[in-house]
């Protein structure tokens, strides 16, 4: 294992010095990148879906649990979090808290920075990662406004101290040396569809963290389903997005806490 994992290190910084000296992505562009056709669509007949998360802060508490079962469902590095939490101000009494993944913009700056085709969005909005495509020059981690993408130092091959108490590992570790990040789950989601689920409402077919806040904070689904989950919540509070200023058209939204009447 020592040796693939040095030959490894050799072949990203030779593959990032190359990109560096010469300037040039041209030798990349007919490589791809992850394959944007799949999907998860929806069955034949239906629009394709247009995935979003919803966290609302009059019931998220920062209790951190979220950031727990992801880490055990993902099966990331203890010193890595997919999700992080921000305390927010006091709201009519009421102490707020952020919850901050990945946001899957609709344009997403560390889409266009990625020398390599690493990170890509599918058709369905989930910005993903081909950790076999990435090279660790962390341009992406740079690029994104909220932080959102941790990088791996090292590498984890011990037990998952979160496994079996917050779930089951869903997906293969990723190697040291790469950018990481939230991916909506995606796995959950494409078996979910495969399977006749629908995403946000059926539990295997929805993201990890929503389907295990013990307050019910995180709601996710189909955007362009008027009658999701999302779409239903969005409809009927207040909501926001982190920096709509930026124009990246986060798929994460907020909805406020409701002051309490004097």
């Amino acid at each position: 294992m020592t040796d693939k994992m040095n030959r490894r290190d050799f072949l990203k910084l030779a593959a990032g010095s190359l990109v560096v000296l010469t300037g040039s992505y041209k030798f990349l562009e007919n490589q791809g990148g992850g394959d944007p056709t799949k999907t998860g669509d929806q069955p034949t007949g239906k629009p394709r879906p247009s995935w979003a998360m919803v966290i609302d802060q009059e019931k998220c508490n920062g209790c951190e649990i979220c950031i727990d079962v992801c880490k055990a469902h993902n099966d990331t590095n203890p010193e890595i979090n997919w999700t992080r939490i921000y305390p927010g101000d006091e709201i009519g009494g009421h102490k707020t808290f952020m919850p901050v993944p990945c946001m899957h913009c609709d344009n997403a700056p560390c889409v266009g920075v990625c020398p390599v085709k690493a990170t890509y969005q599918r058709a369905d909005g989930i910005v993903m990662m081909d950790y076999d495509r990435c090279i660790g020059c962390r341009y992406c981690e740079l690029a994104c406004p909220y932080q959102a993408r941790s990088f791996n130092w090292s590498k984890f091959d011990g037990e998952n101290p979160l496994v079996p108490e917050f779930g089951q590992p869903e997906v293969d570790r990723r190697p040291r040396g790469v950018v990481e990040k939230c991916s909506f789950c995606y796995q959950r989601i494409d078996r979910g569809l495969a399977n006749g689920l629908t995403p946000g409402i059926d539990r295997a077919a929805t993201p990890a963290c929503v389907v295990h806040c013990p307050q019910g904070a995180r709601t996710f689904g189909d955007l362009n389903d008027p009658e999701s989950p999302v779409s239903k919540v969005l409809a009927n509070r207040p909501n926001f997005q982190m920096r709509p200023d930026l124009g990246t058209g986060p798929r994460v939204y907020y909805l406020s806490p409701i002051p309490e009447e004097v």
